[in-house]
């Protein structure tokens, strides 16, 4: 470790105790204690991720009242904006993660960045960069890419209407799912809902490429979070598309097209999925895909079908009563000059 990465260290503890001192020294006492669990969930001193009990203390912090809500919202977010370290950083988009899988729905709720909608809660990382060394560079566009990510979850979640990440570990049976005759399932806009899954999936497609961040524990557990994401995706996805399938025969030639566009673009995604989530990788979800595109594909190809022969049935009757109407006119003047 050079002597640069020891001095930096020593000046990121250095910052933490003085967080922490301030803290302490506040008169309101609810706020300062979550302000003191959050500063030591976010340390600059470790490399590995929050542990689970300031987690838990940081979420159950929030369930008791929407001050106590403000308070850890606002105690998170001051600590992410007033960072350049991407470690400190990543800990505070991991416990909002967190937050947004296992808190209450209030708590969710308040939680929501809603950047679409010019919320007050927009991450706002883009810029994001901590040029210190290489490892800093690297880590800076996990920082970027994650926030992204959790910003399309929340854009997602309020399309759908329910929220993506799952409050535990999904147990679910993909072979069942196909059963599903879509009797009991109604969307009000499975297309809208559709797309807004894809560009989900697409975000987390433009993970960064460098292999050597996922050794690191902390992007390691972010990825394992992550991963849950995009399991509940593929259930909801699968269920949109079995209720679809039902049916697909009214929807309008522009959601047809919409909806192969979709599928196309899901398709695309699937061998950066398979290199970033090695055990998510389902078969079945990815056969329904591309046989529910298939059909699509069939449908939308005889209406085009139908189509072209309408106009040139439509084509040929013009012509007919053009013919006749030229004849008849002529017929007319033979009779008048005849007369």
């Amino acid at each position: 470790m050079s002597k640069k990465r020891i001095l930096r260290d020593i000046i990121g503890i250095f910052k933490d105790k003085a967080s922490l001192l301030k803290a302490n020294l506040s008169t309101k006492r609810g706020v300062s204690s979550i302000q003191v669990t959050v500063i030591r969930a976010t340390t600059h001193s470790s490399t590995s991720p929050p542990r689970n009990h300031r987690i838990a203390a940081i979420i159950s912090a929030g369930d008791h009242s929407l001050p106590a809500i403000y308070a850890c919202i606002d105690a998170i977010m001051d600590r992410l904006h007033s960072t350049q370290n991407p470690y400190v950083a990543l800990k505070c988009l991991f416990i909002f993660h967190n937050i947004m899988a296992k808190g209450s729905l209030l708590y969710k709720d308040h939680v929501s960045f809603f950047p679409a909608s010019g919320g007050h809660n927009s991450l706002n990382l883009s810029g994001f960069y901590d040029k210190f060394d290489v490892e800093t560079r690297q880590l800076s566009s996990w920082v970027r890419w994650y926030a992204n990510v959790l910003e399309r979850n929340m854009i997602t979640s309020r399309t759908l209407g329910s929220y993506i990440s799952p409050s535990s570990k999904l147990s679910i049976n993909f072979d069942k799912i196909e059963n599903h005759k879509g009797n009991n399932i109604s969307f009000s806009n499975s297309v809208t809902e559709m797309e807004s899954l894809v560009c989900m999936v697409e975000v987390i497609c433009d993970a960064p490429e460098s292999q050597y961040c996922q050794k690191i524990d902390l992007v390691h557990e972010i990825m394992i979070l992550i991963s849950e994401d995009y399991r509940s995706m593929q259930y909801h996805i699968m269920i949109r598309l079995i209720e679809l399938s039902t049916r697909v025969s009214r929807l309008s030639y522009l959601d047809l097209s919409e909806l192969i566009l979709c599928l196309s673009r899901l398709e695309g995604c699937r061998k950066k999925l398979n290199e970033l989530f090695i055990r998510r990788k389902n078969d079945l979800f990815w056969e329904m895909v591309s046989q529910k595109k298939m059909d699509m594909q069939k449908l939308k190809y005889e209406r085009e079908k139908q189509g072209l022969l309408l106009w040139n049935v439509d084509e040929n009757c013009d012509e007919l009563n053009w013919s006749s109407q030229r004849f008849g006119g002529k017929i007319q003047q033979f009779l008048v000059a005849a007369s």
